[in-house]
């Protein structure tokens, strides 16, 4: 992280920044970033463009080459934020992140595998390898030469090399004395001219080479996996001088594309291969997972011998994206894909479904094994991995189905496991569970409370919202607003709790749906208030975590309030402390697009466990809610009423509106009201109400009666 006053130069840096490239703080500040971290290489239209984008009060984001204290050379992600006060810009301030090495992996190697998979002529595809190395590295010069066999080179690849020297090289035949790339051709080892000017190797061309500004060159032998070497993979520098980090990273890449790539023509069926391998884990992919799965059932048939297939669900997988991102998220599938294998014994099959679902398929495996290697599974998926600067402790449902008892084939396999597997997650996860009939009855079920959930959505009926007021302490007829909550009513199955409709929706994917009915619905019902003049002032509705991922939410927001005649001020939007972990860029955006709508931000259940104080007084959230387990705690807590008491004074010190929920008795009201919280919300002053209810609860004479405790 750097800091720079209007003036651009530099107030502060943090440790990370001196880890990332070198200078202390002392060498920083007063200095310009751009004249202490740019290099012969860096992009100045970009330094330029991040430039102008402060200077008009923009934020920005870019890539860009930039070089440490040592001079070694790295790719950056540069968020680049303004703040502006009354007088204008005051400061600026960069966060900076190294992609160096998702530089190399994302792009090199995805460019080169997505080329490759859809049978670009080798010649393209060297070349497009060569110009992604010139381009993360633009000092160097790269070229691919391949080995024939006569034992002569041949330019597969030379983007940036003049014609005179790419014809020079054509036709060489290989040995240890003829420069740098017949040498590492001959002998299968790097070979390294830090000076070509000096280096007897080069005697026959050396002119042609340094008079077109060639001084150095460092080529690696491009071998097969039974050690035959392919070609060469050769960097040519302007200046004496050998390769640096960044250098050595890039070759450790490309040189396993380029044995690939000069395989392909004698290897096909190994490309074609990775076709069936999952490209974040390793792990075979559904595809390879069918294939596999029916040759061991084949297996199995004719050997009158058991098999068990495990079904690997992660548990609460969502929050940790939700929480911590994708990344966080990608490293811990990739950490348990390890486990997975780690526990494997040779012969079985693992694979990933897709998302956070694993399958492990076990030969000659009855029940009482497949217990035991699942138990092995489920200990070591719960060891703590750190992630993201984060210890998680991960943990998943298995679900287990045994050949010949549950299905015959792979398919059939696989939906029993699916079902025994979702059986463990419903009673708490971190579990085993093996298929039984009745659990298909329970499936079904499912399915119907999805369909049904649909046609709710649709315009099926049952789904409904009720408002629970927040008011003022001393002033109990008068409301702070309400909280939409929502209801629904299933006409077979009774009423279905909240959670359990937003757990179903999550999982069918239709989150977003229901997020647009409740919005819509609560914006509605506001307006016929305001119409009739009844006083409810504001509605707040409950967000996922996950929504905030969406650019698209405050124009939605924006367009419903429209639609409904309402104002931005209308509505408080309520997010969950989940948001506040580790808020990615996009939620981020999202949340300052909201704020730039006039739509407020409610921090829920504020001091249940993921609390940021570092985020609070960041975000623009103008009102927290204290968790009702707080609340209840206060008549016989003195911790309970200790923290109540530090909150009300962070929220008054940060300017924040604070709700109490879950105010149910008089003492709790009369604590909160004389300790500086007046916004109250409970059982105290009413249970959540339908519509109509509410209006007549409004009417009903002041003070309000608290409810009877048997009906609270």
């Amino acid at each position: 992280m750097v800091v720079t006053g209007a003036d651009r130069r530099i107030t502060y840096v943090n440790a990370g920044f001196t880890r990332l490239l070198g200078y202390t703080s002392a060498q920083a500040l007063g200095q310009l970033p751009s004249e202490l971290v740019c290099g012969p290489h860096t992009d100045l239209h970009t330094i330029g463009a991040l430039r102008g984008c402060a200077g008009t009060g923009q934020e920005m984001q870019a890539q860009v080459l930039l070089y440490a204290d040592d001079g070694r050379p790295l790719w950056a992600s540069v968020m680049m934020n303004p703040v502006l006060g009354a007088h204008g810009l005051e400061h600026i301030v960069f966060v900076l992140t190294d992609i160096t090495h998702t530089k190399m992996h994302e792009v090199l190697q995805h460019k080169v595998l997505d080329a490759m998979a859809h049978g670009a002529p080798l010649r393209d595809t060297a070349m497009l390898l060569c110009r992604e190395v010139e381009r993360i590295a633009p000092e160097v010069t790269a070229t691919l030469l391949e080995v024939d066999t006569g034992g002569c080179l041949g330019v597969l690849a030379a983007p940036s090399l003049p014609p005179e020297i790419v014809d020079l090289t054509n036709g060489v035949p290989i040995g240890p004395e003829v420069g740098c790339c017949g040498a590492a051709a001959a002998t299968g080892l790097p070979v390294l001219s830090c000076d070509i000017a000096s280096d007897p190797r080069w005697d026959p061309v050396r002119q042609a080479f340094t008079g077109h500004g060639l001084r150095a060159c460092w080529s690696n032998p491009v071998k097969a996996r039974d050690g035959t070497v392919l070609g060469t993979l050769a960097f040519y520098y302007r200046e004496p001088r050998g390769p640096d980090a960044l250098h050595e990273r890039l070759v450790d890449v490309g040189l396993h594309l380029c044995a690939l790539l000069l395989q392909r023509e004698r290897e096909r069926a190994h490309i074609h291969q990775l076709a069936y391998y999952d490209a974040l884990t390793g792990l075979a992919n559904r595809s390879m997972l069918r294939t596999q799965a029916e040759r061991r059932l084949h297996e199995a048939r004719r050997g009158g011998t058991p098999l068990a297939l495990l079904f690997i669900d992660l548990d609460r997988f969502k929050q940790v994206n939700d929480t911590l991102g994708h990344t966080a998220g990608d490293a811990l599938l990739r950490a348990v894909a390890q486990r997975l294998q780690d526990t494997a014994r040779a012969g079985d099959v693992a694979a990933r479904m897709g998302g956070d679902e694993f399958v492990l398929v076990l030969p000659q495996c009855g029940a009482h094994q497949a217990t035991q290697a699942a138990e092995r599974l489920l200990a070591a998926i719960t060891e703590p991995i750190e992630v993201a600067g984060a210890t998680l402790h991960p943990s998943a449902s298995v679900g287990i189905a045994i050949y010949p008892e549950d299905g015959g084939d792979a398919e059939g396999l696989l939906r029993c496991a699916d079902i025994a597997m979702y059986q463990a997650k419903t009673e708490g996860g971190r579990r085993l569970r093996f298929y039984r009939a009745e659990m298909n009855a329970q499936a079904q079920e499912r399915s119907r409370l999805e369909a049904d959930l649909r046609a709710a959505l649709h315009g099926g009926g049952g789904l409904a919202l009720h408002y629970q007021p927040q008011v003022h302490a001393h002033e109990g007829r008068r409301l702070h607003g309400v909280e939409a909550l929502l209801r629904w009513q299933h006409p077979q199955l009774g009423a279905i709790a909240p959670q359990r409709v937003v757990e179903l929706a999550e999982e069918c994917g239709l989150i977003g749906a229901l997020t647009r009915w409740v919005l819509d619905e609560a914006c509605r019902q506001l307006a016929d208030w305001h119409a009739r003049g009844v006083p409810v002032p504001r509605v707040a509705v409950n967000f996922q975590a996950g929504s905030f991922r969406d650019p698209g939410l405050p124009a939605m927001l924006s367009h419903t309030l429209a639609v409904h005649g309402l104002r931005p001020e209308h509505l408080l939007a309520e997010i969950t402390e989940t948001v506040m972990l580790a808020p990615e860029p996009a939620v981020l955006a999202t949340i300052a697009a909201l704020r730039e709508h006039g739509i407020g931000l409610s921090l829920d259940d504020f001091g249940t466990g993921y609390s940021n104080l570092g985020a609070l007084h960041r975000l623009p959230v103008s009102e927290i809610k204290i968790d009702k387990s707080f609340v209840q705690d206060i008549s016989h807590s003195a911790p309970a009423r200790a923290l109540t008491s530090a909150m009300l004074h962070i929220g008054a010190s940060l300017g924040m509106k604070v709700v109490a929920e879950g105010v149910e008795t008089e003492a709790q009201r009369s604590f909160l009201a004389e300790h500086g919280c007046p916004l109250h919300q409970g059982y105290l002053y009413t249970r959540p109400l339908p519509p109509q209810a509410l209006e007549a609860w409004l009417a009903a004479p002041f003070p309000f009666h608290p409810l009877p405790s048997e009906a609270r």
